[in-house]
């Protein structure tokens, strides 16, 4: 008896390189996702981080010694820094008090800075409090 010619069971070596390389393509892409993924998660950790290093100055400058307007800076740690510039608030429709003795409303502007050149990073933050404007 004749059978028919049986057709080879597996794989031919074309489609074992072609699976191998949709196999490398995926892997490429899902480790671009997960290293862009890493990247947002460590740029939120500072931008979280600023947004601490910020509350804490804003909540704590001036709380015992009483308001200067100008510009300082300094650091928090070795890596983050800031700047902050107090001045006089007018709101619109507002006008400046009338006697020397009277409070004042202060718009202070901190920007909260970390990196180094040309990579760095600022986060801005204002708030506005009230002080005595006494000489």
């Amino acid at each position: 008896m004749n059978t028919p010619a049986r057709h080879a069971r597996g794989f031919s070596l074309l489609e074992v390189i072609a699976a191998i390389l949709l196999l490398a393509i995926t892997f490429a892409a899902l480790m671009e996702v997960a290293g862009g993924s890493i990247r947002l998660s460590q740029n939120a950790a500072e931008h979280t981080q600023a947004a601490l290093w910020a509350r804490t100055l804003l909540d704590t400058r001036f709380t015992l010694d009483p308001i200067q307007t100008g510009t300082s800076e300094g650091h928090f740690d070795n890596r983050y820094r800031w700047r902050l510039q107090v001045t006089p608030w007018v709101g619109p429709g507002v006008t400046a008090p009338a006697t020397p003795y009277a409070f004042q409303m202060y718009k202070l502007d901190l920007d909260v800075m970390w990196g180094t050149a040309p990579f760095d990073h600022t986060a801005h933050f204002s708030t506005l409090r009230i002080g005595s404007n006494a000489p």
